[in-house]
């Protein structure tokens, strides 16, 4: 089992969870986190840190789409392991359906 970053993440973008884990395999993108599936340890102390409850088990059905582009992305993005700043509107895309479709960024983030 490994924890994936989901789209409720787009534009939110909370790092809470960065702060958290204990082996720093978060990785930033433009407006979003992904977890690296071979480098989490399924600790799960990630998961209820995320404000935007973006973070699931990979046990939860119907994440494959999710999992992959969360191991797809922490190969090419730059690892995350100090919380930043949220953006000033994280609260106004919190729960806005369709994030990915409309708003996801494949462009890196700056990481650390």
């Amino acid at each position: 089992m490994t924890y994936v970053v989901t789209d409720n993440c787009i534009k939110c973008k909370y790092m809470d969870c960065v702060e958290v884990c204990p082996v720093d395999c978060f990785y930033e993108g433009e407006n979003m986190l992904v977890i690296h599936p071979d480098e989490c340890i399924d600790c799960g102390v990630c998961e209820p840190e995320c404000p935007a409850e973006a973070i699931k088990p990979d046990t939860e059905g119907d994440l494959e789409t999710w999992l992959k582009l969360n191991a797809d992305y922490a190969k090419t993005w730059p690892n995350i392991t100090q919380k930043k700043d949220a953006p000033t509107d994280a609260k106004q895309w919190d729960g806005v359906a369709g994030k990915f479709e409309a708003h996801f960024s494949a462009n890196p983030g700056s990481g650390d």
